[in-house]
Parts: structure tokens; sequence; C-alpha cells
């Protein structure tokens, strides 16, 4: 019987470190088999997911033995936090270890949308030169980021794009003005409609909840300042993928990166699917090699601790 049962890729170096101290279970197939997950979790103390183990009622009365659940990323939507916490069942992200792969993701992706003339790889292989169409990009300095959230990501982006000679605002509701978290980055509090409306960028840092859901409804969205373009590396839910859609084709809003949507895999059929000026990416803005090994190797250290401390 393992200790810690792991559902999703993790780094081999972390995996490695926890098999030298518990009995591991690396199987990361198993979240392609619900049955077969729930049946492996009997007598398991520790559980280790990705997004895509659904860490839900089902998975937690099937779990009985379970102390404790590492989560490799921040966002806790597939987690039950609630029958966690009813159960004395530790959660323990990996808050931050992925901060700096998702605010580069978000500058690039940024810089990619207004300049344009990066998308312009297959007209001019084969023969054309599109140089007046191209040439009316933008640059990211003196333009406004809009940052929708302002955790721990958030405050990363914020002081990479200064330093790229962006100007920053955000909106968080859960910060008081006067919290310690607007200091040292140079940005400005804004609330949430006056930032839509004067950003160049839009970018959301935002958990999925009742209060998120659907925040980016087709009227937000068209709040936003001509020209902007949006980036979504947080949650699909948050953003109107039909809205969205029709917004870029009408060029009321000039691009959009978005690397999370409603339904993943995104359905053959989108209406984000050939939008004009458009980024689609598999949720991976927080994944890189570096990211990866720092958020198993954090996660692994916490599961650690959250088991060594149950066991005293």
């Amino acid at each position: 019987m393992p200790d810690i049962l792991i559902t999703e890729f993790m780094d081999a170096a972390a995996v490695a470190s926890l098999e030298r101290r518990f009995a591991v279970r690396y199987d990361p197939q198993l979240v392609e088999d619900r049955a077969r997950l729930h049946g492996a979790l009997a007598g398991v103390p520790a559980l280790i997911v990705r997004n895509r183990t659904q860490v839900d009622a089902a998975l937690l009365a099937a779990a009985p033995a379970l102390r404790v659940v590492g989560r490799l990323g921040v966002g806790l939507d597939n987690i039950d936090t609630a029958g966690c916490a009813a159960r004395g069942i530790a959660v323990v992200p990996a808050t931050g270890a992925n901060a700096d792969s998702v605010a580069e993701y978000v500058l690039l992706a940024a810089g990619l949308l207004l300049r344009r003339a990066l998308l312009a790889t297959d007209e001019v292989a084969r023969g054309d030169w599109p140089r007046a169409k191209y040439s009316a990009g933008g640059e990211l300095a003196g333009k406004l980021l809009g940052l929708v959230g302002f955790g721990s990501i958030g405050r990363v982006t914020a002081r990479k794009a200064a330093a790229l000679g962006l100007r920053v605002a955000a909106y968080d509701p859960l910060l008081a003005p006067d919290a310690p978290a607007w200091h040292g980055t140079r940005a400005v509090r804004l609330e949430l409609d006056q930032l839509v409306a004067q950003a160049d960028v839009v970018s959301l840092h935002l958990p999925l909840d009742g209060s998120t859901r659907n925040l980016f409804d087709r009227a937000r969205l068209a709040r936003m300042k001509p020209g902007a373009v949006l980036v979504n590396t947080a949650r699909g839910g948050i953003v109107d993928e039909a809205a969205l859609g029709e917004l870029l084709r009408s060029g009321r809003i000039a691009g959009a990166a978005i690397d999370v949507f409603a339904e993943e895999p995104l359905p053959a059929g989108s209406p984000l699917a050939g939008a004009p000026n458009v980024l689609l990416t598999p949720h991976v803005a927080g994944v890189t090699r570096e990211s990866n090994q720092r958020v198993s190797e954090l996660v692994a250290e916490r599961v650690a601790a959250a088991l060594s401390a149950s066991e005293e």
C-alpha cells in the first residue's frame, strides 16, 4: 500500500526524493480512469494531483485514509476544499512556484498580439509581402497593463512589466487599498470597470468561483478599450468564450491569448477557433521545464512535511 499516490505528471527528481522516504505509486495515467483511480485510493494517506484530477466528494469518499492533497499548481477549483477541511485533510498548493512562467507568458503573448507582425510567417513563406498590413503594430513600452487579480502571479507580472516600460494598473477586491501587496510594484489600484476601459492589455489572474464565473461576459468584454488585447491564464469559466469570439471577429477586441477554457480540451467548433489575432494554448502558461521542477520540489517538500506531522 503506497503512502503517496501521484496521478499526474511530476518532475522525476521530486518523485525520487519522495521515494527515498515513502512508498510512492507514480501513475500519471490514473487521471484517465476514474474508477481505477478511486480503487487505488483505499488506505492511501497522501495524494498529489495537477488540475485534471477531480478531488470531489466521490473521490474523498473513496479515500478514507487521506490526510493530505498536494496540488502541482495554484488553482484549487478541482479540489473540494470545504470537504477536505471538514475531514481535516491538508491541501498544499505550489503557491508562487510557477509565477515567473505565467508572468513571462503574459508579457510575451501581449507583445506578440500588439505587434502582430510576428504572426506573418505563413504569408511571408508563401511569397506574400504584407509589409503595409503589419506596419501598424504597437510596442509594449508605454502601454497600460491591467491586471485583474493581484496575488503572487499578478505581482510578479507587474514587476516584469515595469522593466519593459509598461505602466501597470491592478484590481483585486480581496486587497485593501493600504495592503502591503501594493507597495514596491508601481501598480495603480483601479476598480474593475475603470481598468477594463483604460488598459491596453487586460490580463486575468483570478480563481474561478461563484463571484468570478462569467465575470468577463459580453458586456464587460465590450467595455475594453478599442485596440486592446485580452490574456487569460487564470480559468476558462471567467470569460464568455462565445462573446469573445464574436468581438474578435468584429474587431472590437484586437486580440486574445487564451490558455484556459471552460471545457478542456477545447471542443471542436469552439467560437474561438479561427478568430483573428488569437493565440490558443493548452493550459501551459505555468508549465515549463523550470517551473515544473520548482512546483514539484515545493509540493514534494510540503506533502512530506504534512505526512510527517500527521504521524507525530
